[in-house]
Parts: C-alpha cells; sequence; structure tokens
C-alpha cells in the first residue's frame, strides 16, 4: 500500500506514554513530520531519542491539556514552522475510577477540562489553518464507555460521549474543506490509563486494572489506528472481544444492562 503518511505533519497529544507513544513511533517509520506533545517534556524526549535515526523528523512541544492559555500562538508557531497540519490526533486524556456520590464536582470539572475542552480547544485552533489550506484529518480518543455508561467512570463516560457530538458536527461542518473526523473508541489497551485515573479524592488511582492488563499492546492499537485512517473511517474500534458490548448496547439494551449489573461499582 502506499505510504500516504510520507512527509505529512502529524500532531499526537499524550505521546509520551501508551497509544500516543506508540503512533509516535509508527508515524516515524512512515517518515512522517511528527509534533508530538504531553504535560511531560523528559517522557517525550526519550520518546523522540528511542526514533533514533528519525528523531529529527520529530518536535517536542509539551503542554497540558488542563491549562490550555496561549494554545492559539503554539499552534501558530507550529504552522509556521511547518508550513501546515495534516493530521491532529488528540490522544491525550485522564480516566476515573469513582462513584457519583463520591465525587466532587470540581474533580468533574477537571475531568472535563482535560477530555472535552482541552481536546477541542487544540482542535479549535488547528481548525482555521486547516480551513485554509482546504485538507485536515482531526481525531478523537473516545472509549467504549463513551458509547454507553459503566460503573466508577461516571464524568469520564460523559466526557467521552460529548466528544462524539463535537467531531461529528465538525466533520459535517467542513466536509466542503476536505476536512475529515476520526473518533478513536478503544477497548482494553495495555496502557497506564487505569493507572493515572483519578479517585474522588482527584488521587491517583494507582493499580493496573485486571481488564487493562489483559489488553491488546500499545502498538497493536497504533496500528489499527493508522489503517482506520487510511480508510477514512469516521469511527476507528480498537480492542479485542470486549468491543461485542457496543453492538449488544445498540441492538439489546436489555442484555447489556444484565451484564453490567454484574460489573462491581465499589
Amino acid at each position: 500500500m502506499k505510504n500516504i503518511f510520507k512527509s505529512k505533519v502529524v500532531w499526537i497529544t499524550g505521546a509520551s506514554s501508551g497509544i500516543g507513544e506508540a503512533l509516535v513511533y509508527e508515524f516515524a517509520k512512515r517518515e512522517s513530520t511528527i509534533i508530538a506533545s504531553s504535560n511531560d517534556m523528559a517522557a517525550l524526549e526519550r520518546v523522540k531519542a528511542s526514533c533514533k535515526d528519525r528523531a529529527g523528523l520529530i518536535n517536542c512541544v509539551p503542554f497540558d491539556l488542563s491549562e490550555m492559555s496561549g494554545i492559539e500562538e503554539t499552534v501558530k508557531q507550529q504552522v509556521e514552522k511547518f508550513g501546515r497540519i495534516d493530521y491532529l490526533i488528540n490522544i491525550g486524556g485522564v480516566s476515573q475510577r469513582a462513584r457519583i456520590e463520591e465525587t466532587p464536582l470540581w474533580l468533574d470539572r477537571k475531568i472535563f477540562e482535560i477530555n472535552y475542552f482541552g481536546t477541542i480547544t487544540l482542535t479549535k485552533a488547528v481548525l482555521p489553518y486547516m480551513i485554509q489550506q482546504q485538507k485536515g484529518h482531526v481525531l478523537a480518543t473516545s472509549s467504549i464507555s463513551g458509547r454507553f455508561g459503566f460503573p466508577l467512570r461516571s464524568t469520564y463516560s460523559a466526557s467521552k460521549q460529548a466528544l462524539h457530538g463535537f467531531f461529528e458536527t465538525l466533520y459535517l461542518e467542513n466536509k466542503k474543506s476536505n476536512i475529515m473526523t476520526s473518533v478513536i473508541i478503544p477497548g482494553r489497551v495495555k496502557t497506564s490509563i487505569s493507572v493515572h485515573a483519578l479517585n474522588s479524592k482527584g488521587y491517583e488511582h494507582g493499580k493496573m486494572d485486571d481488564g487493562q492488563n489483559g489488553g491488546i499492546s500499545p502498538e497493536k492499537a497504533a496500528q489499527t489506528i493508522i489503517k482506520g485512517i487510511e480508510k477514512n473511517k469516521h469511527e476507528i474500534l480498537v480492542g479485542s472481544n470486549e468491543l461485542t458490548l457496543l453492538h449488544i448496547r445498540r441492538y439489546m439494551p436489555w442484555l447489556f444492562f444484565k451484564i453490567a449489573d454484574k460489573i462491581s461499582s465499589t
């Protein structure tokens, strides 16, 4: 298959670990120019160094999704440096492990600030340049729990569900400008997302979920995402057998709730 990513400018958030890191390596192999972002500059530099002879294609741009002031200037600088942005892949985010009645409102707002507002703030800063160049592809990362409720993930689930509405609308409003959008829907991927998930006090959960531990590798997830981009899929499903829940929820909601009732909520 033709390498459609060669010399393209690809901006990846959450690039210092997990799926984001794996995507950096995959795009480096494809000779893309990569803007790698997260809130951990040291980890970004590690990822860049791991690309060895491709490291020169990677520009590390750190920022925190919970504090996006000045992002318009950051985007402007990257466009001036590289001339364009062909792909924006929003991977960065945070999960949750807390019951609704134990979660203070400030924590609900924090999760939304990172997962929803941080993602759309960067997207809105990049969008005018894609409209000007009359081409681009923007991706956001949801979750299978971005398609249904799930115990201990109320605000995480809600913030991910909100992304679907935003990015579907973005596509419908801008398809005449040749701008494509995709929503990545991961199931179980073996990353540290459950370790860094926030508990009811706003601290890290600190444990790897059993389901997460048995998930597919970030490398396999990244490869699935790239195949989805190549095929211009609006939704890119990433995972294994757990993805069946999406179809059960859609076509047999009674069965979904029967299954979900057995999931621990403590």
